[in-house]
């Protein structure tokens, strides 16, 4: 009878192993999808405030290299104009700053065009994983240029 027992817990044990090998080897690989949205911080209309998707699969393969000695790189070989893609989506957003300062109808209407963008992206099963922010200015006494740029993060 104990025999029995101890052949059963085996099979158990076995038969778990390998379901949990089966669900991780099934599982679907999570896609990553990265916007960038630049807003700009210079008056009057002069910037040019964009949030940007690509649309274009790379190989990062074929823009990396190794080294082995730590000093010596292949990166002289890859060419720059080869990392750039010719598809990607590009939808118009307004400057910050009018000819007198802050606009908040401005900042108002690029928070719709991103939130009606980000539903989207659920509808179609996107969730935001992460962000990130910054700010880019001479910050100088009389700055006048400048650009903030958010990168959001979305998987399914």
């Amino acid at each position: 009878m104990k025999t029995i027992q101890i052949l059963l817990i085996a099979l158990l044990l076995a038969s778990s192993a390998t379901a949990q090998d089966n669900a991780k080897t099934l599982a679907p690989a999570k896609e990553y999808k990265v916007i960038t949205i630049i807003e700009s911080i210079v008056p009057m209309g002069l910037g040019r405030s964009r949030m940007v998707e690509n649309t274009t699969e790379v190989n990062t393969a074929e823009s990396t290299t190794g080294r082995t000695d730590g000093k010596t790189s292949g990166q002289g070989s890859v060419k720059r104009s080869d990392l750039k893609v010719d598809e990607f989506n590009e939808t118009k957003l307004l400057n910050f700053y009018s000819g007198v300062g802050i606009n908040f109808q401005n900042i108002a209407s690029n928070d719709a065009m991103i939130t009606a963008r980000m539903n989207e992206l659920s509808v179609d099963g996107w969730t935001l994983s992460f962000f990130a922010t910054g700010v880019e200015s001479k910050a100088g006494k009389d700055d006048s240029e400048g650009i903030y740029i958010t990168r959001m993060v979305f998987t399914r």
